[in-house]
């Protein structure tokens, strides 16, 4: 996947967070950046998720008068998470995405609290409740978006739809003798 790619799909997804929440309150617990951060880390490119991460991290955090940082390190530790488990194991079927981007949504928004109760900075909202709302909305939305951006930008997609065709028509051939 390219770095342009990249970074035209995370300055997406920032402009998405910081302007969808105006629009409709809702739609501000959807975590866009983690969605791109954790479809990155499935990538198995270690350095591209983490410079990611903390690049939407810092910069979300910036644009959103929030803790400096915080947001920066949770999306880091939670790409360098993500990754360290499709090293290990294998996330290329659609339905393991799921609950990997729940928990994702889970360690971020965890690591984002605890940094705020850390430093000193009392939460404005209810923590649960914003953390089940966007553990939800983020984990159906990104499922969506996952999906898409799975189908659009990843090289390994078109492989297998390539090796995909190639099966369908080496089976048509192999039926069609068969019969005779």
């Amino acid at each position: 996947m390219s770095q342009l790619k990249i970074a035209a799909v995370l300055a997406i997804s920032i402009v998405l967070q910081l302007s969808l929440g105006a629009v409709w309150p809702p739609l501000s617990y959807i975590d866009f950046p983690l969605i791109v951060v954790v479809f990155i880390a499935l990538q198995r490119d270690a350095w591209q998720a983490l410079l990611v991460g903390s690049l939407a991290g810092l910069i979300v955090d910036a644009a959103s008068g929030g803790l400096i940082g915080a947001g920066g390190f949770s999306k880091t530790l939670t790409a360098y998470l993500i990754y360290f488990a499709a090293t290990r194991v294998n996330l290329e079927n659609p339905l393991l995405r799921i609950p990997v981007l729940a928990a994702a949504t889970v360690a971020d928004a965890g690591i984002y609290v605890f940094w705020h109760r850390l430093l000193g900075s009392p939460p404005v909202v209810p923590v649960m409740q914003t953390m089940s709302y966007k553990l939800i909305a983020t984990t159906t939305m990104g499922t969506l978006v996952l999906y898409m951006l799975d189908a659009v930008i990843a090289e390994r997609s078109a492989q297998r739809r390539q090796f995909a065709t190639r099966r369908r028509v080496a089976r048509r051939s192999t039926g069609s003798l068969r019969r005779r």
